[in-house]
């Protein structure tokens, strides 16, 4: 359990540079539901712990998160949402050549039980510079804009 909601930014970053898929699954509730940055949906503490412990060996070997300052809004002193923007560096190809660093947003959703805080629900979302959305085309996905990006 988590003191106060943004101990949950401290806590993934910790998480993830220490590659332990065990306390990052534990700032997790049982049933938590979580999204990440390309849609697949895990809906519980196990398999989020179980996604993660792949990436950590397969997609991120030594790779380490940055995240930044959280914002935070309260709800009715039992709930909370938890967003800050992360970087990360040290992805590799399935191949194992190092990637490029990666950006993105992540949104934590906690609730307040008895002894602290836990997330039930988060969502990671990439950043994709100079775009605004995706679109689909003769099989392919691609990132596009209609406008200047502000």
């Amino acid at each position: 359990m988590l003191e106060k909601p943004e101990d949950v930014i401290r806590g993934w970053e910790e998480s993830w540079n220490a590659a332990d898929a065990d306390a990052l699954a534990a700032l997790f509730a049982e049933d938590a539901e979580f999204v990440n940055v390309v849609g697949l949906w895990w809906h519980d503490r196990d398999q989020i712990r179980k996604s993660h412990a792949f990436g950590f060996t397969d997609i991120f070997p030594g790779s380490t998160i940055t995240m930044g300052e959280p914002r935070i809004r309260i709800m009715g002193g039992v709930a909370a949402t938890v967003l800050s923007k992360w970087r990360l560096v040290g992805q590799v190809s399935p191949t194992g050549e190092p990637a490029d660093a990666r950006e993105g947003i992540f949104t934590f959703v906690l609730e307040r039980q008895e002894d602290g805080w836990i997330t039930v629900a988060a969502h990671n979302t990439d950043i994709v510079p100079g775009t605004q959305t995706h679109i689909n085309t003769a099989g392919s996905r691609d990132t596009i804009y209609y406008r200047p990006v502000d």
